[in-house]
């Protein structure tokens, strides 16, 4: 199959799941690429359309098991035509259980044809300097191995003689699917006096929960506790309140401190 276009499509608050599809898009190596990051909630008022000569590649990271429940309307409303499809998670090293499936099944229902699969590590959101997850993930490793998973995405491409000669591929994962993708509702950001009211984190928000004109403020409703505002703070000025998420951190940091590979399916 000859290819015009990949479109490289991901949702990245903190930017590991952006790393991971971009060195996939490097392994591939194409002339055009066309970027779409949907993390901005502005970015995701538009369909997107593909077309059957193009790639779409659609990189998520995994929210309790599952495709965050924020973009899944986005993603359905993808209109494909017999577009050849890449999807990519990226989980904290706990488990991805269930959220590849559930996205190649996304991205069949919206008129791709799935001809690969990733599941990669990112360094956990709730991550910090006390209960260190996948610290720096994506590493140079992962980034490496990305990037051969383009590769062989290149050669199955080159490889197939026409979109209705792409065959299945086997993707783990149960149907329906485990877990429960409702997030938590909980007030566990602290804002420290180091705040000066510069605005990075209410811009970097993906679901706009941070008042701009009071960084101090956050809709906890809205808030989808992928802790961007804190990694991204320049002053360091926000911090986790001893709680809920605190308490979670830990246990991640105690029960999934092994490191785990990242995988992909193409077969």
């Amino acid at each position: 199959m000859k290819l015009d276009l990949i479109k490289l499509v991901y949702f990245s608050p903190t930017g590991t799941t952006k790393t991971v599809a971009t060195s996939i898009a490097r392994g591939i190596n194409h002339s055009t690429v066309e970027i779409i990051d949907i993390t901005r909630p502005e970015a995701r008022t538009q369909p997107l359309q593909t077309l059957e000569n193009e790639l779409l590649i659609v990189a998520v990271p995994v929210y309790m098991g599952r495709v965050p429940n924020l973009i899944v309307e986005w993603l359905h409303a993808i209109k494909a035509q017999n577009t050849p499809a890449v999807g990519v998670v990226v989980y904290g090293n706990r488990v991805y259980e269930d959220a590849l499936i559930e996205l190649m099944d996304i991205l069949t229902q919206s008129g791709c044809k799935p001809i690969a699969g990733g599941a990669y590590i990112g360094e956990h959101s709730f991550s910090h300097e006390e209960a260190l997850v996948a610290r720096d993930r994506p590493d140079a490793s992962d980034k490496n191995h990305a990037e051969l998973f383009g590769r062989k995405v290149k050669e199955k491409i080159n490889a197939i003689p026409s979109f209705d000669r792409i065959s299945d591929i086997h993707i783990p994962g149960c149907r329906p699917y485990r877990g429960d993708s409702k997030l938590w509702t909980v007030d566990f950001i602290a804002v420290g006096d180091a705040c000066t009211q510069c605005g990075i984190c209410a811009e970097g928000c993906p679901v706009g929960a941070i008042d701009p004109d009071n960084c101090h403020v956050i809709d906890t409703e809205k808030c989808v506790t992928c802790c961007a505002c804190i990694k991204h703070c320049p002053n360091h000025a926000r911090r986790m309140k001893p709680g809920l998420v605190m308490d979670a951190s830990f246990r991640l940091h105690s029960l999934y401190n092994e490191r785990k590979e990242p995988e992909y399916f193409i077969e």
